[in-house]
């Protein structure tokens, strides 16, 4: 291992890994100090990780400005048998950031130049103070005064955090007048976000099914109950074999999960919100707001993070919802190659194509829900064969399931290549192949 303009070794705390830290955050990307690496990239190790950790943690809290919290993981490694303490700086918004001590200048700005720590020229200060984001959660008021935080309180306490009396405060939930922000509109117990998912019964937006909202609530309910909807959606296929059965998601849960998770947390509010689209052959997740300035599509690709709103970050951080800063893509990317993203300049569009069918060797899908067509679900594509053209209601009344199930199973079938719509909602037609 050695030193890039991404990685900083230190053998150990000493007192220029704030230097560090602000450096990272001034610097594209961000970067990774590892503490307890020797110049050569040799693992020494760390005595007393737990005791480090705390330190670390204080002294970017306290001695670093702007407010870094959401913007760096301290996560304790092994290398070589070695203990390790990795800290990973995100690139923040609100530079240019500085030791807090020696102020804005060029004793407290520092950027990274190669591998290593170079104080910042007064023009790059002026330039980056001048191009700071004011659209921030924080820096925007809540449209409501009266707001209460039950919900979060719970997440917190199962979580075995002890909120205090400067819980509010500790979350940066305030502006600099006291009133809250729009970040405490988001995660209050009442809301007017709202998070909509749609359903189409084919590949297209011609035959809408169903749409959902979820929200007007705490944002971190809302995305917990829009997860479910995933998991329940995403439904797995089987194909039998001579020796196995063998098991297949319509999409990979973990990236899919993770998409609508970083939806919800770099979604530009000041825009609009999150939407998930489900189709009869993938499912569309779209957040508002292109790249954050400053981040370009090679480092969103490389897992190099820069959160849009890193007061969420933190919060969902602290419920366990996100693991660590970039680790989100990186699980996409393990799944998925690049061409599923779409980037323009105010939207970012990840689109999950669904997994090739699995049909058994008899012809028949077999889903994993109870392993094999039944006469039921049979019935509908027999009507169907007689009466291409019947609707949804006709449906439901010749077999004498609700509505809903019917649109649930037509979306069903076609992404399974057993049906396939033909024509508008009115004069349109079924096949069945």
């Amino acid at each position: 291992m050695k030193e890039t303009n991404r990685i900083e070794f230190k053998r150990e705390l000493n007192d220029k890994f704030e230097r560090a830290v602000v450096s990272f955050l001034n610097y594209a990307g961000g970067g990774e100090i590892l503490i307890g690496m020797d110049d050569n990239g040799v693992a020494v190790g760390v005595k007393d990780v737990d005791s480090v950790q705390l330190k670390i943690v204080d002294r970017i809290r306290n001695n670093i400005r702007p407010q870094t919290l959401g913007l760096f993981d301290v996560v304790p490694t092994q290398i070589n048998d070695k203990d390790i303490i990795r800290i990973i700086v995100s690139c923040g918004q609100q530079r240019p950031y500085y030791i807090r001590k020696m102020g804005m200048s060029e004793q407290g700005c520092f950027i990274r130049v190669g591998s290593s720590t170079q104080p910042m020229a007064e023009q790059m200060i002026e330039d980056l103070l001048a191009k700071r984001q004011q659209s921030s959660l924080q820096s925007m008021p809540s449209p409501r005064r009266n707001l209460t935080f039950k919900q979060l309180l719970i997440y917190y306490e199962e979580k075995n955090f002890e909120p205090t009396e400067q819980f509010i405060e500790n979350l940066e939930l305030r502006q600099s007048n006291g009133e809250y922000n729009y970040t405490a509109y988001l995660l209050a117990d009442e809301n007017g976000a709202s998070i909509k998912v749609a359903v189409y019964a084919g590949a297209d937006k011609v035959d809408l099914l169903e749409t959902r909202e979820y929200g007007n609530r705490c944002l971190i309910t809302a995305a917990q109950r829009i997860l479910d909807r995933m998991d329940s959606e995403n439904r797995t296929f089987a194909k039998i074999t001579a020796k196995n059965r063998l098991e297949k998601e319509r999409v990979n849960s973990i990236a899919l999960r993770e998409a609508v998770i970083n939806a919800i947390v770099h979604n530009d509010y000041a825009k609009g919100v999150p939407l998930v689209e489900i189709f009869s052959d993938r499912i569309v997740v779209t957040s508002c707001g292109g790249l954050v300035a400053g981040l370009s599509e090679e480092d969103l690709f490389k897992c190099r993070s820069m959160p849009r709103n890193r007061e969420l970050m933190r919060v969902f951080r602290d419920i366990e919802l996100v693991e660590q800063i970039g680790s989100g893509m990186s699980r996409i990317l393990k799944a998925y190659d690049r061409s599923i993203f779409e980037l323009t300049p105010n939207f970012t569009i990840v689109t999950f194509p669904f997994a090739e069918d699995f049909i058994s060797p008899n012809g028949k899908i077999n889903d994993s829900a109870d392993g094999k067509i039944n006469g039921k679900i049979n019935s509908i594509t027999d009507l169907l064969k007689t009466n291409p053209t019947a609707t949804i209601p006709e449906l439901a009344d010749l077999t004498g399931k609700s509505q809903r199930t019917i649109s649930r199973r037509l979306q069903e079938y076609q992404s399974l290549g057993v049906l396939r719509r033909e024509g508008a909602r009115k004069n349109g037609r079924w096949v069945v192949r």
